[in-house]
């Protein structure tokens, strides 16, 4: 089990404040907030990006790059385009110190929590850890608190209804189903192409930046199609299967001879360019 170590006077943190601190070799985010310590990894889940640079608005830490919001308390991701929590870690205030002791890692079962966010069958949350003498210690500590402490986690709002689903893709436009290729056909067809950690379309999610239609080199009778889309990060882990996947399900129709897939990331993905169908799915109202 991780040991406490000590990592910070508490005059060294202002309250509201924030530092980097290192735990056992791992670099750790410590916040003061409202007179109590929390400490969660520096890590955005999204793309891997540092969040102790970004805003500090009470108990929420916004991710500098794309605006990902994370609880302190908990690490729960709280808003896109994170979907998975970051680690927190148990704290305590005792001698003048600030103490922290690594958390679990998250395991399979992480998912975006709050308003509207839909959770697995009986998943459940809990950010405490216990001491080795029996105590159990929440992710925040006091000051003032002579070992481990106060510093509730948070969960969502009891009665939050699941999110409805996207709505399914409405259907194809007569003229391309005639053999009349056009681009709101291909965004159509692109619907069917789905985020693996999101489950929204890449249309929904606003990704789709353009669709270009020409003849094909090799076969005039039939189409190449060019799609300008972008990633919600320039290190999206799910980039390679999107783009594979989008060749695929455009390239299956007889009429496409050939499909090109131009990432472009000017200008960057912000979760404004998602329809209210991939809002609602994901409980950002």
């Amino acid at each position: 089990m991780p040991e406490f170590r000590r990592v910070a006077d508490v005059s060294e943190v202002p309250d509201p404040g924030r530092t980097l601190v290192e735990v056992d070799g791992e670099v750790v985010a410590l916040f003061h907030v409202d007179g109590h310590f929390y400490a969660i990894d520096d890590v955005c889940t999204h793309d891997g990006g540092t969040l102790a640079d970004g805003e500090l608005d009470g108990f929420k830490i916004a991710c500098p790059r794309h605006g990902a919001r994370f609880d302190v308390r908990t690490g729960a991701a709280l808003s896109m385009p994170a979907v998975r929590p970051t680690r927190s870690h148990a704290v305590k205030v005792t001698d003048g110190g600030v103490w922290v002791a690594l958390g679990p890692m998250a395991g399979p079962g992480a998912f975006l929590s709050g308003p509207g966010a839909t959770m697995p069958s009986g998943a459940t949350v809990s950010s405490s850890a216990t001491m080795p003498s029996g105590d159990t210690v929440t992710a925040g500590g006091k000051i003032g608190d002579a070992a481990a402490t106060t510093g509730a986690a948070s969960s969502p709002p009891a009665g939050t209804a699941a999110a409805a689903p996207v709505a399914a893709a409405a259907a194809i436009p007569a003229g391309a189903a005639e053999g009349a290729v056009t681009e709101e056909a291909v965004r159509e067809w692109l619907k069917e192409v789905k985020d693996p950690e999101l489950f929204v379309n890449i249309v929904d999610l606003g990704l789709v930046y353009g669709v270009t239609l020409s003849p094909a080199a090799d076969a005039p009778d039939r189409l190449h199609v060019a799609i300008d889309m972008t990633m919600t990060s320039p290190a999206c882990p799910a980039g390679p299967q999107l783009i594979a996947d989008t060749k695929r399900t455009v390239g299956a129709r007889p009429a496409i001879a050939a499909v090109e897939v131009r990432i472009v990331m000017d200008p960057p993905w912000t979760p404004d360019r998602m329809t209210d169908a991939a809002r609602d799915h994901l409980g950002i109202f």
